[in-house]
């Protein structure tokens, strides 16, 4: 096990080392468990811009706010089609289920998005989103496959289904939720495409597509220098940015992930064990 657990971590942390070390120790071959020559070469780069700082707030935001309005609706459309007396609840579920298989593509989703109004709109990156099929069907077995006791003595008290899901069954349901949680933060963090379709205002983008422009700006830089006999320059370049942008950009989930590690483990197994 901790061969194995050496194995996964060892690349991680190479990825560290080669960030803050410098170009000619960036190039050679072999392992590299510490810099030699520290540099800050590749994180000058990334902060220099100014640019940088909003499109970090914006992903945040984005993270938080798409993360808790998915969670809310994964909610209010698991609790009900979790319940057998819901009419029609069989074929709620599978136009619920068929979006998973077929979309209409990327062309008629930027025409319902422009003709919505949320083209240069921040919602965009938080509306689509919204409603995870997925999840949802995770969340819906997972209150299936809670004792319906607990809320029948609620109902003879006087609980309506409100009050029955807020106080009686999300109390219970923190594995499940924290699950469902951490993949949508895991998600909203790391998307980018939607930001480089629908978003030209530079105050509104995400941090991922700056990200990728600057890694773009600095592979035309190599090729360049590669033009002009010069790899081992063009070759630290890449390696010092990419390691770079990949630390900054899981920073956030990295840091969140070992709070919600036994919860995520937990919840995924009790949301998958009854159809």
């Amino acid at each position: 096990m901790v061969l194995f657990s050496l194995v996964i971590l060892y690349p991680f942390w190479q990825v560290v080392v080669l960030s803050f070390s410098d170009g000619r120790e960036a190039t050679t071959l072999g392992f590299h468990f510490w810099p030699k020559n520290w540099s800050f070469e590749a994180y000058r780069f990334l902060l220099s811009s100014g640019e940088i700082v909003r499109p970090y707030m914006n992903s945040i935001l984005r993270t938080a706010l798409g993360t808790a309005l998915e969670v809310l609706f994964t909610i209010l459309a698991a609790y009900p089609l979790a319940k057998k007396e819901l009419p029609f609840r069989g074929g709620i579920t599978t136009y619920f289920i068929i979006p998973m298989f077929f979309s209409g593509g990327l062309i008629p989703t930027y025409l319902i998005i422009r003709s919505l109004g949320l083209l240069d709109n921040f919602l965009v990156l938080i509306i689509p989103g919204a409603v995870a099929i997925f999840s949802i069907i995770i969340m819906r077995n997972y209150f299936m496959s809670l004792d319906t006791a607990m809320e029948e003595s609620a109902v003879i008290d006087g609980a309506g289904y409100l009050t029955l899901l807020f106080r009686i069954i999300l109390p219970i349901s923190t594995p499940v939720l924290a699950t469902i949680a951490l993949w949508a933060a895991v998600e909203h963090w790391n998307a980018w495409f939607d930001a480089m379709i629908y978003i030209r205002d530079r105050n509104l983008t995400v941090i991922q597509v700056i990200m990728r422009e600057m890694l773009a700006s600095v592979s035309e830089q190599s090729n360049d220098l590669m033009f002009n006999n010069n790899a081992q320059q063009a070759q630290l370049a890449m390696s010092n940015v990419r390691s770079g942008i990949a630390l900054l950009s899981i920073g956030p989930i990295i840091l969140i992930y070992p709070w919600m590690q036994k919860y995520f483990i937990k919840g995924a197994m009790l949301g998958s064990v009854k159809g």
